[in-house]
């Protein structure tokens, strides 16, 4: 077979959770939060990592489906994640659930994967996997890990069998198909009345499934146990943001910098304050989140930004960074500049920087050099900017 072009994942968030009711409050897993988010977008996130996706299909309880399109809708307009969606009611069991999805499938999907929306902790790396073993001509790839404990066959308590242990699976989603031999399987699952707990067990009697190495963190939230998982910590991991600006001198604007006046300045052109200093080191705090640049959120076409203070402005951003998880722990800064001399002024432009930022003084870093009377400030034209920030963030 051809390799899968226009995948599509199927995420099933439809269980009652009834017999978790008591330890999450009634609240069914599905919706339980990590992270600030639901689990069913946990495995959203996930999907939408893996550049092959072409699309997400949720399917929830028929009572629910309205009220989750709408809930879908604003967790996609708050982190967009470039992949079209459906939002579908399930039946009463996992295989119906299963072939509602199937059928709000675009008509170019040529694979699906099908995964439990219990399991929020499946890694992009396991997807792309399962779709590289599609390659080889299965009709189905489904992730399995080994199992540690000898397996017995009983009825009531007498043992009639002793499984070979180094024959045995357990298995996992996501699960990834071929579209048409799962459609034909549910199709006939339908038909012929198959009870099963996943749709390999369909696939496999029309053909091949294969199996790739599962991940020993894809544990499914089953038990009130498995609940202590959403309470551990997220990652941390360390970030860079950069940020660079410039002003022209010859404006009406007083100097500035790192919110500190500089008598005796040029005067300086700018739609705001003109603070070189802190239009850049909000650039570099936007840069350790993804945040775009300070252009974006305080354009110089708004009239209500017109001499606008830039330290309000730096302390808009730092929310901005906190709401995305990143704390700024270091700042090193740089003024380039022929005139005037900035020597007088850098303890007390370090000082009031740490104090914007909340940190301790030995944690920021100023400096102030020229360019030699080359270029734009060596012609004393203007005055320029670089930051450099490092922020630890926290992801899920």
């Amino acid at each position: 077979m051809a390799r899968p072009a226009h995948p599509t994942a199927v995420i099933l968030a439809a269980g009652s959770g009834t017999r978790m009711a008591d330890a999450t409050g009634g609240v069914p897993k599905q919706y339980l939060t990590y992270a600030g988010v639901p689990l069913f977008w946990l495995s959203a996130r996930t999907f939408s990592r893996v550049a092959a996706m072409r699309g997400l299909v949720f399917v929830f309880p028929p009572a629910d489906a309205e009220r989750m399109r709408a809930e879908v809708e604003r967790l996609n307009a708050e982190e967009d994640l470039g992949l079209p969606f459906a939002v579908v009611e399930g039946g009463a069991r996992r295989q119906d659930s299963v072939r509602n999805g199937l059928a709000a499938l675009d008509r170019k999907c040529d694979t699906v994967l099908v995964h439990d929306a219990a399991r929020p902790f499946a890694s992009a790396s396991l997807v792309t996997a399962l779709l590289d073993a599609l390659d080889a001509d299965a009709q189905g790839a489904i992730p399995a890990i080994a199992v540690p404990d000898t397996i017995k066959r009983v009825q009531g308590t007498a043992v009639t069998e002793t499984l070979v242990r180094s024959e045995l699976r357990a298995v996992q989603t996501p699960q990834a198909f071929h579209r048409e031999p799962l459609e034909e399987a549910h199709r006939r699952a339908q038909e012929e009345g198959w009870e099963v707990t996943d749709d390999a067990s369909m696939v496999e009697r029309l053909g091949t499934v294969t199996t790739v190495p599962g991940e020993p963190g894809n544990c499914k939230i089953t038990t009130p146990e498995d609940l202590k998982r959403l309470e551990e910590p997220v990652a941390e991991i360390s970030v860079t943001g950069w940020g660079y600006d410039v002003h022209r001198y010859g404006g009406e604007r007083p100097l500035v910098l790192g919110g500190v006046p500089i008598p005796g300045g040029p005067g300086i052109h700018a739609h705001s304050d003109g603070d070189v200093l802190l239009h850049a080191l909000a650039d570099a705090i936007l840069g350790t989140f993804g945040g775009g640049d300070i252009g974006s959120h305080f354009p110089d076409t708004d009239p209500n930004f017109e001499g606008a203070n830039s330290g309000v402005l730096l302390k808009e951003v730092q929310l901005m960074a906190m709401k995305a998880g990143a704390s700024i722990v270091h700042a090193d800064l740089t003024v380039i500049a022929q005139t005037p001399k900035l020597a007088p002024h850098a303890k007390g432009i370090r000082r009031n920087v740490a104090r914007l930022l909340g940190l301790d003084e030995s944690f920021v870093n100023f400096k102030a050099t020229t360019e030699e009377k080359l270029g734009f400030t060596g012609e004393k034209k203007g005055i320029k900017a670089v930051a450099c920030v490092s922020a630890v963030r926290r992801f899920a």
